[in-house]
C-alpha cells in the first residue's frame, strides 16, 4: 500500500487522523488501521487539514467519538461520513 491518507489506530475507532497535507473535498482516502494492518477507504466530502480527523462512519449529534481507542468526546453536531471531525462539532465530556 502507498502512503495513507489518514491513520487509525485502534478497529473501533469511529475517526481517522488525517496525515497528508491538502486534502479535498470529494475525493477517495486510503487509510491504514494500525491494529490489525488493514486498510479502509473512505470518500472524503470536505476539505480536511493536516492532523485532524475524518468521520468513519455517520456520527449522530451525542454520539461519543473514538480516537485511539479511547472516548476524545461527544459529537455536538452530526458528521457524515467522510466528514471533518473538529472542535466546531466534538465537545469534550468533562464540562
Amino acid at each position: 500500500m502507498s502512503a495513507p491518507d489518514f491513520i487509525v489506530h485502534d478497529a473501533k475507532d469511529t475517526v481517522g487522523v488525517i496525515v497528508k497535507e491538502g486534502i479535498e473535498a470529494n475525493s477517495k482516502l486510503t487509510g491504514w488501521v494500525m491494529e490489525d494492518d488493514s486498510k479502509v477507504e473512505v470518500e472524503c466530502i470536505d476539505a480536511i487539514p493536516l492532523g485532524h480527523k475524518i468521520a468513519l462512519g455517520d456520527i449522530a449529534e451525542g454520539d461519543t467519538i473514538l480516537k485511539y481507542g479511547h472516548d476524545i468526546g461527544k459529537a455536538v453536531a452530526k458528521v457524515a461520513k467522510g466528514g471533518h471531525v473538529h472542535i466546531q462539532n466534538v465537545k469534550t465530556k468533562r464540562w
